[in-house]
């Protein structure tokens, strides 16, 4: 399954708060899951927000693995699919 993950930063964390979630990524990305596949990143230009396509088995999958993110991130995680296009009628 397919998930577009949306995550803004919280306004309020220190510099502290910034390094553990700095280091809480590189955990992450070093340790990915093999049935988990980040198929697009991208963020704003100022870097408050980022959106990620995630391919997993399921949404329960891709909480376990936002977890750790929780304290510093307000994240919403939609179920999407691929569209090809719009037909007229």
């Amino acid at each position: 399954m397919l998930f577009l993950l949306t995550n803004r930063t919280r306004p309020d964390l220190s510099p502290a708060d910034y390094g553990e979630l700095a280091a809480r990524a590189k955990a992450f990305y070093a340790s990915m899951p093999a049935d988990v596949k980040i198929r697009g990143e991208w963020a704003a230009v100022d870097r408050s927000v980022n959106y990620s396509l995630i391919e997993a088995p399921d949404i329960d999958t891709v909480r376990r693995i936002q977890a750790p993110f929780e304290r510093f991130t307000d994240t919403v995680i939609v179920p999407v699919t691929t569209i090809t296009g719009w037909t007229a009628s």
